[in-house]
């Protein structure tokens, strides 16, 4: 018997999806790893799509309504997701929005980065991966 994967999903707010030069980097406001930034997004429910969880998660999150999502980030895994902790998988994609981001609830700044300053932030462990590819990719 094959244990499935739980999902969780994340986003990789960039400037524009076209010629990305800035990306959203939003830091924790509680818990044990408050103070450490991370891509906004959260846990996948049963039954629901990956992006569908997304939109939901950054309506929730940061009250981002009018998202557009562009290409997953690949990850390793068969899915194209993250390894995050045993039995979790993240699932990231390039999203675009179209109004100012405010901290919500989870996060207690937001701030827009140039791609080489990415790599100047406290990241969460699970996070730094995807930083590197996301400068790779969008440095290309």
């Amino acid at each position: 018997m094959t244990r499935r994967m739980k999902v969780v999903v994340g986003a990789v707010v960039v400037d524009r999806l076209d010629a990305p030069t800035k990306v959203l980097a939003t830091r924790r406001a509680h818990g044990p790893l408050s103070g450490m930034w991370e891509f906004p997004g959260g846990k996948v429910e049963d039954g629901e799509e990956p992006l569908a969880a997304l939109r939901r998660e950054l309506d929730e999150e940061l009250g981002l309504t009018r998202v557009r999502f562009g290409d997953q980030v690949p990850g390793p895994e068969r899915d194209g997701g993250w390894p995050i902790t045993h039995g979790w998988s993240l699932r990231v994609w390039l999203t675009e929005v179209d109004h100012e981001v405010s901290p919500g609830p989870a996060h207690d700044l937001v701030q827009w980065r140039e791609l080489p300053e990415l790599a100047d932030l406290d990241w969460l462990p699970a996070d730094v991966p995807i930083v590197r590819e996301v400068q790779r990719v969008l440095g290309e």
